[in-house]
């Protein structure tokens, strides 16, 4: 019996790889966010107007909101896409996806022009985006993961999840500028909108990037071996292990996603509104911890390739719980200098702990003819509750119970996250590079 050689992949293959997976998530992050912070500064005042301020406000955010609820729906339809027709594909079809609809967000006329059309359009809009980035992350991840040179599995998928970070910089620093560059009357008649148009461009030297990189060696080896799965989630449900690091992966991931949003998200709500701190500080903090994080992120992907992914990963949980409390007291404090100083300790350096190893420690659930699939379902659909409902869950907790309530939580999430991810085996762990010598050693031996 004769066995197909694995795909040779250059070094040129492998950074092109990389650039593609760091400026596509990039992209997708940038249109995500950029949605969240024009909610609530443009959209609560021309998409949704009243009598009532802050109707407008809660209405505005309920779209945003609406894209997490959209994400699991994407990770379902291109995580299947990506193990039946590949990952390349299916990263293409997202960005063009995710850039349409920014652009049109960026030129949709406002209430005042097509009365409650605009909101329902920007609806769907927001929908779509959420869709998009969605079925997105898996595809990105394992693009990075499956062209990994051996034993740097760790370092390769922290690549594309730099491109939250970024994103983040990004959406919340060019609307920044926009506003300060034109007067508010020219801000929200047509300033907001040239971030969005941004995406334009941002989408086609993306797409470019992305046409021209091949298959993953991993799904193109399985798919002339062994065919890929006709119904990978149907797989999935069936198989006793797969089921079991569903589970496992979703619990593992609640902490993650709550430390995001509650330091980089609900802190700056909380501190502006409840505590009536100066929000510009809070937001410069923010976007300071986001570039830090772009450089730690690859080192603890680094480090989870020499001292393993589930012990990196529980290590961040512990850590980022750990620094949560001098956080919150220097968020209480008011002092500027030590809000950014904590922010930066706890999102910039601890949360990349988790979030660094976080890509090839899923990938590694799961088998290549179903991987897509199950590392998009773990991602996504824990991040309606870890992602989508954390700002609204710390906000009532601590609106009735102050910090208590949030620290309460916090413990909560980080106990369940880390008793998971030390659940899970490393025997029942996929591991490629091992795959890959065990089918070198089975080929029949040529002189």
């Amino acid at each position: 019996m004769t066995t197909t050689p694995a795909p040779r992949t250059g070094g040129s293959d492998v950074r092109l790889v990389v650039a593609s997976s760091v400026f596509g998530t990039t992209v997708e992050w940038y249109d995500f966010f950029l949605y969240g912070t024009a909610a609530g500064i443009v959209f609560n005042k021309l998409y949704f107007p009243g009598d009532d301020p802050l109707v407008g406000t809660v209405l505005a955010f309920a779209t945003f909101a609406l894209g997490f609820l959209a994400r699991p729906v994407g990770g379902f339809i291109f995580g299947h896409l990506g193990d039946r027709l590949g990952r390349k594909r299916i990263l293409v079809a997202t960005m063009l996806i995710m850039g349409t609809a920014t652009c049109l967000i960026g030129l949709l006329p406002d209430y005042r022009l097509i009365g409650p059309a605009a909101p329902v359009i920007l609806v769907v809009l927001r929908l779509a985006q959420g869709v998009a980035v969605g079925g997105e992350w898996g595809g990105a991840v394992l693009m990075a993961t499956e062209y990994a040179p051996a034993g740097k599995r760790g370092l390769y998928g922290s690549f594309p999840q730099i491109g939250l970070a970024i994103g983040l910089t990004l959406g919340t620093g060019v609307l920044a500028l926009l506003n300060a560059v034109t007067t508010e009357a020219a801000f929200l008649a047509w300033g907001w909108r040239i971030g969005f148009l941004l995406s334009a461009v941002l989408v086609v030297v993306g797409l470019i990037v992305r046409v021209r990189i091949m298959e993953t060696p991993a799904f193109r080896t399985m798919a002339a071996e062994e065919g890929t799965a006709t119904v990978p989630a149907l797989q999935l449900v069936r198989d006793r292990l797969s089921r079991r690091h569903l589970l496992l992966g979703m619990g593992s991931r609640l902490t993650e996603g709550v430390a995001f949003n509650a330091w980089a998200v609900f802190v700056i709500s909380y501190g502006s509104g409840t505590l009536k701190l100066d929000r510009q500080p809070l937001l410069v903090g923010v976007m300071i911890a986001a570039a830090v994080m772009v450089v730690f992120i690859p080192v603890f992907g680094r480090v989870s390739d020499r001292f393993g992914r589930r012990r990196t990963f529980a290590t961040g949980a512990v850590t980022t719980l750990v620094l949560a409390i001098p956080a919150l007291a220097a968020l209480h404090s008011g002092n500027a200098v030590l809000i950014t100083l904590s922010l930066v300790a706890v999102l910039g350096i601890s949360y990349p702990v988790m979030y660094g190893p976080q890509a090839a420690f899923y990938a590694e659930l799961f088998p290549i003819s179903r991987r897509c699939t199950g590392i998009s379902v773990v991602y996504q659909l824990s991040g309606v509750v870890a992602s989508g409902l954390t700002p609204l869950i710390l906000a009532y907790l601590a609106g009735r119970t102050g910090t208590t309530g949030v620290v309460i939580y916090l413990v909560a999430t980080t106990v369940v996250s880390v008793v998971c991810a030390l659940a899970i085996r490393q025997r029942d762990l996929f591991d490629d590079d091992v795959r890959i010598r065990q089918r070198a050693a089975a080929a029949p031996r040529t002189t």
